[in-house]
């Protein structure tokens, strides 16, 4: 799954450490998330766009695979 959180991120000059302390998580998984290593709960997804004041398909970008 694709993401906008590091061009949100970056854009309101807010680094992984901060971010991560304000909703408690890593800074290693706010890596992750940034670089579509790990897929986040859908409880971590809601607290990033509250934190960002945006949707949560504003952040993330779901492409569904073939089959």
């Amino acid at each position: 799954m694709k993401n906008r959180l590091e061009e949100l991120r970056k854009s309101r000059g807010i680094r992984q450490e901060e971010l991560a302390a304000a909703l408690e998580v890593s800074r290693q998984t706010i890596g992750s998330l940034e670089n579509g290593r790990y897929n986040p709960s859908i409880l971590l997804a809601f607290k990033l766009a509250r934190f960002f004041d945006v949707r949560i398909e504003d952040i993330f970008i779901y492409e569904e695979e073939d089959k």
